[in-house]
């Protein structure tokens, strides 16, 4: 199976940074809301981001999101990719486990069917949440990415499913990976415990 992001890390590094004192003009919409706490490698507390998720504009991919972090399988889940100036992609839950194997993080998924994509209106901004997927558009599974930096590029070729809403400063902390790598990062920070806010 193919990397669930297939963006060359070239295409990114003229990106501009976003303000690190927060997002103006972000607000927290009608949700559900993700809840993660991240941990960096040895388990020492990092802090927690908030995740705004666009029930109206992506509802399979929300429902997807939100059953697995229900079920727990978002629990421990490293950021496997982490590009700076770009994104923090996430959410491998068969090879992104922390304390375990990581060298596949980033080809796998759920043991649930791939979304059909939901592409909308919402452009690819700092703090956008995005889902990865492989070169087959209708391939997103449980993998997703936080924008670090506005990516129109990737607009109407990813499903935005969410917004950050709170921990800018959390998810800019998060540990960066190699470019010369494609952003894959060695001992990775990680999501210790997702839960959902309706």
């Amino acid at each position: 199976m193919w990397n669930k992001l297939l963006i060359p890390a070239a295409l990114v590094f003229g990106a501009a940074s976003a303000h690190a004192a927060g997002l103006p003009g972000v607000t927290d919409g009608p949700g559900p809301n993700l809840v993660i706490e991240v941990a960096d490698a040895k388990g020492a507390a990092k802090g927690q981001i908030v995740l705004d998720l666009y029930n109206d504009k992506a509802p399979k991919h929300v429902e997807r999101l939100v059953g697995l972090a229900k079920s727990g399988a978002y629990d421990g889940v490293v950021f496997h990719r982490v590009i700076d100036g770009f994104m923090a992609q996430t959410g491998d839950v068969e090879f992104g486990k922390h304390g375990g194997d990581t060298a596949r993080a980033g080809m796998g998924g759920s043991s649930l069917p791939d979304l059909p994509a939901e592409f909308n209106d919402v452009s690819f901004q700092a703090g956008t949440v995005g889902m990865a997927r492989s070169q087959d558009l209708n391939s997103a599974n449980s993998q997703f990415f936080i924008d670090l930096a506005p990516a129109e590029f990737l607009d109407n070729q990813y499903t935005v499913v969410g917004q950050l809403v709170d921990g800018w400063d959390v998810l800019n902390a998060i540990k960066k990976g190699d470019p010369a790598a494609n952003g894959a990062v060695i001992e990775p920070d990680y999501m210790v415990k997702v839960t959902v806010q309706e």
